[in-house]
């Protein structure tokens, strides 16, 4: 049992309720009383919160991992999408089981310590030298942290030689993707209400595989019911692409798969017209927004504001670590505020807005249920931020906002998933931190040569 005591906030996200001077009660993996003055009960981990906002764990709904092994390349600062991807191609295709193993520490390690208790990744290279099974490497990563995890398993069919961007040695045939796809569903999905463990199939992109994998995924997947994924309108190259290979924009080549729906989500969805935004709402499919990274890539502002008002649901996400830099979840959502307010004006998102994206979108549309909410029967998934320090003085009139609003450290004081305490005085508790940094620079400077 673990009793958070006096919690200076609570925000419940139920009706954007805030609770005061509330203690929270967790017995097993749920959440079991929210109430004032709980007695603690005999052998309990007592957590004294009169410091600390508690929000539910955050929801991470794009990532790609191995990417933290590449971050800050000097020749890719500057560079636009498909300048960059071509680039970091011939640095990722060296990438091993351990290069996998640490970079998914990495990434989750930083998630975990920024209030995130939730992450998919989006893993689509597969290096034909690369020896096991790579995702039970992730999940033993995951199980190691205390994760709640959802990686997708992505796939590449197109290489240079087919049109494609990537390097003929990370592609794989379409056979070895659907084979191998339906393999790791029957070995780690789990559909139950407070499952661990979920799969998603996501071929990369428009540019990366063929339509016929495109639409043999959608059926594979919904025959297994689990998820769909994959980047769609992140610029207007890849619209330019689209047109000139098949005739339309990259959602009409979605529509014509069958890869659209209550089932699929699209990471970015930022250059979208009206009748797309009409269709995506119809549809009720998924925006996975990836500020930062849009900001640093150039690749402009998904309509975020209008998509909310159509009741799209729309979450957010980090991306991958060579385009946003870091796997900062709290400074993602700080951005996600910011940014639509450059172009829609100061009221264009609120805070409630931004943390509604963050956790119940998120869970929506990753399809994990009893997660988002600090709520009586829910998940115990929480993040505790403790606000009593400098960069928040001055900001307690409203101590959920500040954590938005204020701040330079986005470090939680607890994060706790599914019940068990992962990141504890600002430490992760399931792998020793040095031991993650150490590897993941050896392994940074073995395949970048930097």
């Amino acid at each position: 049992m673990i009793l958070i005591k006096n919690c200076l906030a609570i925000s419940t996200t139920i009706d954007q309720t805030v609770l005061k001077n509330h203690d929270i009660l967790i017995t097993g993996n749920i959440i079991e009383k929210i109430a004032k003055n709980i007695e603690p009960p005999t052998n309990c981990h007592l957590i004294d919160a009169c410091d600390c906002v508690v929000v539910p764990g955050f929801v991470n709904t794009h990532h790609h991992f191995y990417q933290t092994l590449t971050r800050n390349i000097p020749a890719v600062q500057n560079a636009k999408l498909f300048d960059w991807l071509i680039y970091l191609y011939e640095i990722w295709k060296n990438i091993d089981e351990e290069a996998v193993f640490y970079s998914s520490l990495l990434a989750m390690g930083e998630l975990l310590k920024t209030g995130c208790t939730t992450s998919t990744d989006h893993h689509y290279l597969y290096p034909k030298h690369f020896k096991g099974d790579l995702m039970s490497i992730q999940f033993e990563a995951a199980e190691k942290l205390g994760m709640r995890f959802s990686p997708t398993r992505g796939s590449m069919s197109l290489s240079k030689k087919d049109g494609g961007l990537p390097p003929d040695s990370v592609v794989q045939t379409e056979e070895e993707i659907l084979e191998n796809s339906e393999a790791v569903i029957l070995r780690h999905h789990d559909s139950s209400d407070f499952s661990m463990k979920k799969i998603i199939l996501a071929p990369c992109s428009p540019f990366s595989v063929s339509k016929q994998l495109m639409k043999e995924s959608a059926l594979l997947a919904r025959k297994h019911g689990v998820r769909l994924h994959t980047h769609l309108a992140e610029t207007e190259d890849e619209n330019s692409f689209c047109e000139k290979i098949y005739g339309v924009r990259p959602l009409k080549l979605m529509e014509e798969c069958d890869f659209i729906g209550a089932d699929v989500s699209y990471a970015h969805g930022i250059h979208f017209n009206e009748a797309e935004l009409e269709l995506l709402k119809e549809t009720q499919t998924h925006i996975a927004h990836c500020p930062t990274s849009n900001m640093r890539l150039g690749s402009g502002i998904c309509k975020v504001k209008e998509m909310l008002a159509m009741d799209i649901n729309v979450a957010l996400a980090v991306d991958g670590s060579a385009s946003n830099d870091s796997s900062d979840f709290l400074g993602e959502m700080r951005n996600a505020l910011f940014l639509q307010r450059v172009l829609k004006g100061a009221d264009a998102l609120q805070v409630k807005n931004i943390f509604k994206m963050a956790t119940v979108n998120g869970a929506k549309l990753l399809n994990f249920n009893k997660i988002g909410k600090i709520q009586e029967g829910w998940a115990a998934d929480l993040a505790l931020f403790n606000i009593n320090k400098l960069e928040y003085s001055g900001s307690l009139s409203d101590p959920i906002a500040a954590l938005l609003f204020c701040g330079y450290n986005h470090g939680t004081e607890y994060t706790i998933v599914n019940g068990k305490v992962v990141v504890e005085k600002g430490k992760l508790t399931g792998f020793n931190e040095q031991e993650i940094i150490k590897h993941a620079n050896q392994i940074s400077k073995k395949i970048t040569h930097c």
